[in-house]
């Protein structure tokens, strides 16, 4: 995913029909709660809703990312996706059958929009790289390690249900305009993309553990010696 084409873009062109919307922090703020559960939603693996999964009598290690997706499309109304893809209706879109090579595929029969496993797959690319989330690679070796994953998440889900989160979105905020590295206020932070925000969220952080590090250097307790080129460089990151 070419991340550098997306700092000065409000959207990434998947093909001709499909684009992915990158909103402002302006626009996400007011519905956060919703906008990133669907993004956790629309990016997720099965062993990441292996609870939801196993509830519905579906062993999550039984199917892929793209029918997790499949499942997960039958659930979604256009007004929960029209950040994320505008004015395409994702619950217009039926599973079928492609007859060039028998393979599952989602489409729009009114548009003849079609959504298959390399589109899906660049879908999510996407998406992951606005947010710069990586995709959860985990798999169990065994029946005693996918028992164990399953009781592990299944304890971490009912306790989060008894927990009132605070908008994590606002607290960044807060953090990066009190942060002299961060030249933007409270208004102006509202006309940054998700992506810009995000991208200056991780430079400065970078900026601040350079100026520690070198605080150290001169003080003489970092050994300038045991530095990477990438710890004497905050400019760049990967």
């Amino acid at each position: 995913m070419p991340s550098r084409h997306l700092l000065y873009q409000r959207e990434y062109p998947i093909n001709d029909r499909i684009s992915i919307r990158i909103p402002t922090i302006g626009e996400v703020l007011p519905q956060e709660d919703a906008y990133y559960g669907m993004i956790s939603m629309l990016t997720a693996t099965p062993y990441d809703m292996m609870v939801q999964l196993d509830d519905i009598g579906i062993d999550y290690t039984s199917i892929d990312d793209y029918d997790l997706f499949i499942m997960v499309l039958n659930m979604i109304k256009r007004e929960d996706t029209s950040l994320i893809f505008g004015d395409l209706d994702l619950s217009k879109f039926e599973v079928m059958i492609n007859p060039q090579n028998n393979m599952v595929v989602l489409r729009d029969n009114a548009s003849g929009t079609m959504i298959d496993r390399g589109i899906y797959n660049e879908i999510c690319a996407a998406i992951r790289a606005i947010h710069h989330l990586k995709r959860n690679p985990r798999k169990p070796g065994n029946q005693e390690a996918k028992a164990y994953f399953l009781k592990r998440a299944r304890v971490k889900m009912n306790r989060r249900r008894t927990v009132v989160e605070n908008s994590q979105l606002e607290e960044l905020i807060i953090a990066m305009v009190n942060t002299e590295q961060f030249p933007y206020g409270f208004e102006e932070v509202l006309d940054l993309t998700v992506y810009q925000f995000n991208e200056s969220v991780r430079q400065v952080i970078k900026k601040i553990d350079y100026d520690n590090r070198m605080h150290g250097v001169y003080a003489g307790t970092v050994d300038a010696k045991s530095l990477s080129q990438d710890d004497l460089n905050w400019l760049t990151h990967q």
